[in-house]
């Protein structure tokens, strides 16, 4: 890997990065309900790719992915588990480059929340890992150490629309934009910089400070996308997320409406801080690189369902736009698909980095963005063997097999973009569904992941069942909470 001393004649990098943040929340980018006027900005002086997919619709392997290079079957890292800690991450490369690197907020890094994973410096922030969280030791130095869940109440509350237990200036939000700010007052000016400014939010809780609480009402959100007959394009994850997460027991419009103006709410606030981190570059910001990008989405009552967990758009697909002036043409929108494990790439190669990618399917953006559209297929993945979800997404026809349901599913997004019927069981479509799968299947098979296929299809497991009773598989998410908060309860008023 090549490294250039002193670094003046390479880019700043600025990764800005939510967490759950569906692709159609831009104002500039079609969504009329929202207001983001730092996003926006960004739309007009960079590009947009439109079809940018996280290679695993959940937090902890979404983010794995994207600091590696490597898909789930090459990091091993399918769900909200423990990363791999022997593969390298392109923070390490840019370090080893000469770049100054720090990370500001939510990193999701397992099962050590503090490992340095190739940043000089960081400002630690996470859900519920509160001890040794450099944001809770903020709260406590300004007399919010009693808030016991600063993000929001979790568990039977996750999805109720809820005030947040802290002012504006004191929000993790608002905290990541200051963080990331001094960051950028403070750094080594004869280096070139690379900045991870990582917000909590919109990942539910939706919780937001005044005045953000009533940016937008009730009556002015729209309904969820429920297309005739949604029930069949549901999987097995659909299901269990609908149970764990407490919506699985009738549905509340007004309720739907509300959770949907929080999480407005979150990404207006968000972006209110955007605007204070871009603004900060002063400057510095035509000589910097800068995407903004999240690790993937949020149903919000779209099919009847929440969460992630799912090769829907809704929670498959993220905003992905990038900047870098003289090199990027500006306002430009990309409709050719690329995944979150381009972002490493395109980093390392504008850094200078003469090193292959870590694995043949991630590219460099800024290629993508100068060129015509093109075909290109992008992959996704959530859990392993009989709970394992696959896609494959080409541009216009997307592929999804549900190893928990032995099922697949086929949509055609140039005639059908919001996703509201399967053609996988047309007779019509059967040489394209058969195409799909045997091009996903070879990948496989090809990468020697036994787990997924056998014998040129898929492998067949016993499926799982839900729990009969309707408690069962709750998600309790505030152990630790819990078992604080009743100490400080009256007698009598606790279980014996």
């Amino acid at each position: 890997m090549s490294a250039q001393p002193g670094g003046r004649d390479r880019p700043n990098i600025l990764l800005l990065f939510t967490d759950q943040q569906r692709y159609d929340t831009i104002a500039a980018l079609g969504n009329a309900r929202i207001r983001t006027p730092a996003l926006d900005r960004l739309t007009q002086e960079g590009v947009s790719f439109d079809r940018c997919y996280t290679p695993s619709p959940v937090c902890v392997p979404g983010r794995c992915s994207m600091v590696t290079g490597l898909p789930p079957h090459a990091t091993g890292c399918y769900d909200n588990a423990p990363m791999p800690q022997n593969i390298p991450s392109f923070m390490e490369g840019l370090a080893e480059l000469g770049y100054q690197t720090h990370g500001a907020g939510k990193m999701h890094f397992t099962p050590d929340h503090r490992r340095m994973w190739g940043f000089e410096t960081r400002d630690v922030s996470e859900e519920i890992q509160y001890e040794g969280s450099d944001f809770v030791d903020h709260l406590r130095e300004h007399g919010y150490g009693h808030v016991t869940e600063p993000h929001g109440h979790r568990s039977e509350y996750y999805y109720i629309p809820q005030p947040s237990q802290l002012p504006q200036h004191l929000h993790e939000s608002w905290w990541v934009a200051d963080r990331s700010i001094a960051f950028l007052e403070r750094r080594d000016r004869d280096r070139p910089f690379f900045l991870w400014s990582s917000f909590i939010k919109p990942h539910p809780p939706f919780e937001n400070p005044a005045p953000w609480t009533k940016l937008y009402r009730c009556a002015d959100m729209d309904l969820p996308y429920r297309p005739d007959r949604y029930d069949h394009l549901l999987t097995y994850w659909n299901r269990v997320q609908n149970r764990y997460k407490y919506k699985d027991a009738g549905t509340d419009d007004f309720l739907l409406r509300t959770m949907r103006a929080a999480y407005y709410s979150c990404i207006s606030f968000i972006d209110y801080n955007v605007g204070r981190i871009l603004d900060a570059l002063g400057p510095e910001a035509e000589n910097t690189l800068v995407a903004f990008t999240s690790d993937h989405g949020e149903l919000l009552g779209d099919y009847g369902s929440f969460g992630k967990r799912t090769m829907l758009d809704a929670a498959a697909r993220v905003p992905l736009i990038v900047r870098w002036p003289g090199r990027i043409a500006a306002g430009g929108r990309c409709p050719t698909p690329v995944s979150l494990l381009d972002i490493g790439t395109t980093f390392l190669r504008a850094a200078g980095s003469d090193r292959p990618p870590p694995y043949d399917e991630s590219t460099d953006l800024t290629r993508i963005a100068g060129s015509s559209p093109s075909v290109r297929t992008v992959y996704s993945q959530f859990q392993e063997r009989d709970q394992a979800l696959y896609m494959a997404m080409d541009g216009r026809w997307k592929y999804i097999y549900s190893a928990a349901d032995d099922r697949e599913w086929l949509f055609d997004l140039a005639t059908d973009p919001r996703e509201s019927r399967s053609l996988a069981e047309n007779v019509l479509y059967r040489e394209r569904c058969d195409a799909m799968r045997r091009g996903l299947v070879s990948r496989f098979e090809n990468a020697g992941y036994d787990d997924a296929v056998e014998d040129g299809d898929w492998r067949r497991y016993p499926r799982p069942a839900l729990p009969r009773d309707p408690d069962g598989g709750l998600l309790l998410q505030d152990p630790k909470v819990l078992e604080s908060s009743l100490r400080d309860l009256p007698s009598g008023y606790t279980a014996s």
